[in-house]
């Protein structure tokens, strides 16, 4: 039976059904997650175009604007020259034209002052006007924007300022780009702008970005082209502060949905290997369990009928049976006394003791060649190589490695072992001349209940790999092998 081929086809299956349950909750993950990411883009779209809306709008308004105040401007003047016209005209001439004109503008403030002195205002509020101090102070205010109208005849001077409705529209401006500003940045899509001046290297405002790589030069640039590859950005000329640019990429949430199906399978994957660790852990420590419990339950049987042929040897030898065959009997007596020893030792602590390797592989070699086919010939060959060794349990390693070897040759062959030390380690190879080990199961030869043989359990291999490396920390691997011409097993030890 294979019980290792069953395994591994239950391993494939489970594995394919894994497989299955994780590609479609990615499959479905990621379709949500597009569907999602769809939204967040149609958001970010639809900001975008309200930005650019928002921009013509004031643009718009700031043409507006501009010529209002040009008219503003022009009214002013004239009103200027209509005072000036009245002032420095003498005779009959009818000026109802200039003083309809000044009579009914009532929103350009005016000042007039004679030989510097007060005279009378227009369009201006009482509380200013009788406050000596705020009056001489608009009047400065209004010398600084616009040069004041004087006549030579009368010596009188007109100071005039832009008109209240002008002012009224510039502070609604100022408003509005502000607004602009603000609703630009602070914006519902959670999206990260920077509005930068026209030199596209200062940020004038910013918001759902890192504030301290704003506020480093290189660090701003950097971003600026990340966002700009993204998305290009949108030119804004914003009155009194000139061209500004507008820099924005996608939201956070659209770019944490992107990687959501990668991050989601990275998880998965980690359950899986801790799942497939933990039941790893706990299927080595049962089967531990069982080969601790069926060794222990196999010297314990062993035990009664061995105490019982010693006995009986014992007693043969009183009646005088041959010597030569008491001798025999005895070898093997002592060899199931050393089987029953093996077994008993297993889940116990090692008892390693410094041994010469060779010499603990030469006996065995020893023991085997007159219990093998005389078709099968051993060699041994190496120096002293010290390690810590617990002679029956490698013993027993050494005659499974070899049993195999031989049975892999039908009782024929040859079989070999080769004792090096190298550095810390001692290096035993075992090689056969037998039918050699696919590549496909090299790594799997020594699982548990891998075996070519029919009636076979493939417990041999695995329970000396268990010895050599739970009980003597060593290690055990398949070191070449060739179809046809043979396999070697390399056993290291650590050298003492």
């Amino acid at each position: 039976m294979n019980l290792y081929s069953s395994k591994q086809q239950w391993k494939v299956v489970l594995l394919i059904g894994a497989l299955v349950i994780v590609g479609v909750t990615l499959w479905y993950s990621n379709h949500i997650a597009s569907q999602i990411e769809q939204e967040e883009m149609e958001q970010v779209q639809l900001w975008s175009g309200a930005v650019k809306q928002r921009a013509e709008l004031v643009e718009f308004t700031q043409n507006l604007f501009d010529q209002l105040r040009e008219d503003e401007t022009k009214k002013a003047k004239f009103l200027g020259n209509a005072f000036r016209i009245i002032g420095e005209t003498s005779g009959n001439q009818d000026f109802t034209f200039e003083a309809d004109f000044i009579v009914e503008e009532t929103s350009i403030p005016v000042l007039i002052y004679a030989d510097g002195h007060y005279q009378l205002s227009k369009n201006i509020a009482p509380e200013i006007v009788n406050n000596v101090g705020r009056r001489d102070s608009l009047k400065r205010a209004m010398e600084a924007k616009n040069a004041p109208i004087c006549f030579n005849v009368s010596s009188q001077c007109v100071y005039y300022d832009e008109s209240n409705l002008f002012k009224e529209l510039q502070a609604t401006m100022d408003d509005l780009i502000n607004s602009f500003i603000s609703e630009t940045v602070i914006n519902s899509a959670s999206v990260p702008v920077i509005l930068t001046d026209s030199s596209r290297s200062a940020a004038i405002r910013y918001n759902n970005v890192d504030a301290s790589a704003v506020q480093s030069p290189d660090a701003l640039a950097a971003m600026l082209e990340d966002m700009a590859q993204a998305n290009p950005p949108i030119a804004v000329e914003i009155p009194d502060r000139g061209m500004n640019y507008i820099y924005y990429e996608n939201s956070l949430i659209l770019t944490q949905l992107k990687y959501f199906p990668v991050v989601q399978l990275i998880l998965v994957g980690l359950f899986l290997v801790l799942a497939y660790l933990m039941f790893s852990t706990f299927r080595k420590a049962e089967q531990n369990q069982v080969w601790v419990g069926m060794a222990k339950e196999t010297a314990h049987q062993l035990g009664t009928p061995l105490s019982s042929l010693i006995a009986w040897s014992s007693l043969l030898e009183a009646e005088g049976v041959s010597g030569e065959t008491l001798e025999e009997i005895n070898k093997d007596l002592n060899r199931l006394q050393t089987i029953t020893d093996r077994f008993s030792k297993i889940g116990s602590k090692a008892d390693l003791q410094d041994h010469d390797v060779t010499e603990v592989v030469t006996q065995a070699f020893d023991y085997l060649k007159v219990r093998v086919s005389t078709k099968v010939h051993f060699q041994v060959t190496g120096s002293t190589a010290m390690a810590g060794i617990n002679k029956p349990l490698f013993g027993w390693v050494i005659e499974n490695l070899v049993k195999n070897a031989v049975d892999a040759r039908a009782g024929e062959g040859h079989v070999s072992a080769a004792i090096t030390l190298d550095g810390d380690w001692v290096s035993v190879d075992i090689t056969d001349t037998g039918k050699g080990i696919p590549k496909s199961r090299q790594k799997t030869v020594i699982e548990p209940g891998f075996t070519t043989k029919k009636r076979g359990w493939g417990l041999g291999l695995s329970l000396t790999k268990r010895i050599v490396e739970n009980y003597h920390k060593g290690r055990i691997f398949v070191k070449r092998s060739e179809p046809g011409k043979g396999t070697t097993f390399r056993i290291q030890l650590p050298a003492r």
